[in-house]
């Protein structure tokens, strides 16, 4: 499994999960390459909007990928 962060990089600074990546949602096309896609890939971010964006484009190019929300909710299931 892999964690991706897809807040800012000042966001991700201020707090993130144990173990994430972060890979800002607007820099996510141009750094698809860093991702391991036989590996399932968890997403998230502040609130689960912008991570739910990466899952869906994710999914279209056949990655398994989920939203899990707020970064904050992976730090709690961890």
């Amino acid at each position: 499994m892999q964690i991706i962060d897809v807040r800012t990089p000042s966001e991700f600074q201020g707090g993130h999960a144990p173990g994430s990546r972060n890979i800002p949602l607007d820099q996510l096309e141009a750094r698809i390459s860093e991702l391991d896609r036989s590996r399932p890939v968890i997403l998230c971010c502040a609130t689960g909007s912008r991570s739910g964006m990466a899952t869906r484009w994710l999914r279209s190019l056949g990655y398994d990928a989920t939203n899990a929300g707020s970064w904050a909710s992976v730090v709690i299931a961890s």
